[in-house]
């Protein structure tokens, strides 16, 4: 039996494999409101095999969005097209989740395939462009194309940490399974926890317990506010990849109080500051997932350049994680679970196909000879 196919129970939600889709932002939305891009974007991975599908890194507050294109939770009027979007995971099998985020001082950037805020007035009407004043936990901009960010005080700090803990009432009342706290990639909690960008000199800068600090009242403010019987996810660069910033071993520490927050998984990513000098390649993050998983005691997901069934099965089977996340490869191949399926499983695999689409693709197979 795959173990890749072997079904898993955090909390009340079961996922029918340790396949999930990795939240990918789409840069498509107008004032943060999920439309039909994210609806077909999201269901088709439900239609593909997926167990889980995460939704992109969704802005606590307007000027939390990593771009004027991305996703809102900061309104209850934003949640009606989300559940939209829930309904249409659960119908097709995968159980909903959505991230929740705040850029910090990587906030107010440019689409990326633009290259830069070129919008002409008439595709600034059309795409609902906007632009604001990012907040972060010191003065100091992200790279030199940023604008430099206003430092959050104490009235700042509560009320974006009480943002978060409210899109969580949101997102359960849209019906989502699962949350994940983005706390990854040179965002705002990651630029609490790093030394990189944390340069404060009072109870939230200094040592890690002091940069843990605001990471962990949003943790449990944000745990307190979604339903017990609903597991909830971080994302963590588990390195910065900098000599100077966050270590593998403060990730770990970092994971352990999570887990005592009532935590379940911890999506192992790294890095997200200038000056990275990351050794990309196939599984390059794995390593990381198997070390917060051995040393927290917390069960992870692995991401990063994962791309074949063997990889993902061996992954598991070594005990290096407890789910695989998948991005860019997703994008690459929307059915990339049902493909896996056929190299991992013996047997008639083409039930797992939406009924519209099975018989289809195996009378292909048959003319093929590639199946009896």
């Amino acid at each position: 039996m795959s173990k890749l196919f072997t079904p898993v129970t955090y909390r009340g939600v079961t996922l029918k494999n340790r396949v999930i889709v990795a939240p990918m932002c789409q840069y498509s939305a107008r004032h943060g409101f999920a439309n039909d891009w994210h609806l077909v974007h999201l269901g088709r991975f439900a239609l593909g095999g997926f167990s889980l599908v995460i939704a992109e890194a969704t802005g606590v507050t307007p000027e939390g969005r990593i771009s004027y294109g991305c996703l809102g939770l900061w309104d209850d009027a934003q949640i009606a097209p989300l559940k939209r979007i829930v309904d249409f995971l659960h119908y097709n099998g995968a159980k909903a989740g959505i991230q929740f985020a705040h850029a910090g001082r990587k906030a107010n950037a440019p689409i990326p395939w633009r290259g830069g805020f070129n919008e002409t007035a008439a595709e600034k009407m059309e795409l609902a462009f906007e632009s604001w004043t990012s907040v972060a936990p010191s003065a100091e901009r992200h790279t030199a194309s940023y604008p430099v960010p206003v430092a959050l005080d104490d009235a700042g700090l509560a009320r974006t940490r009480d943002a978060w803990a409210a899109a969580a009432k949101r997102a359960d009342t849209a019906g989502f399974d699962v949350i994940e706290l983005h706390s990854a990639h040179g965002y705002l909690l990651n630029q609490f926890l790093s030394p990189v960008a944390n340069k404060r000199t009072d109870r939230y800068g200094g040592s890690l317990e002091n940069r843990m600090r605001y990471p962990l009242e949003v943790a449990r403010a944000v745990r307190a506010a979604w339903p017990e019987d609903k597991p909830a996810f971080v994302r963590v660069s588990i390195t910065d990849w900098i000599d100077g910033g966050v270590t593998v071993e403060e990730s770990i520490a970092y994971a352990r109080e999570l887990k005592a927050l009532g935590y379940d998984v911890v999506h192992c990513t790294s890095s997200g500051f200038d000056g990275a000098k990351i050794p990309v390649g196939p599984l390059y993050q794995v390593p990381l997932a198997e070390a917060v998983r051995k040393g927290a005691d917390i069960p992870t997901a692995a991401v990063g350049l994962i791309t074949t069934a063997a990889e993902a099965e061996h992954i598991l089977e070594s005990g290096q994680a407890d789910l695989i996340a998948l991005a860019r490869q997703a994008l690459d191949d929307p059915n990339w679970p049902l493909h896996a399926m056929r190299e991992l499983l013996t047997g008639d695999t083409y039930g797992n196909w939406p009924q519209q689409a099975g018989y289809a693709v195996r009378n292909k197979d048959r003319a093929l000879g590639l199946t009896k």
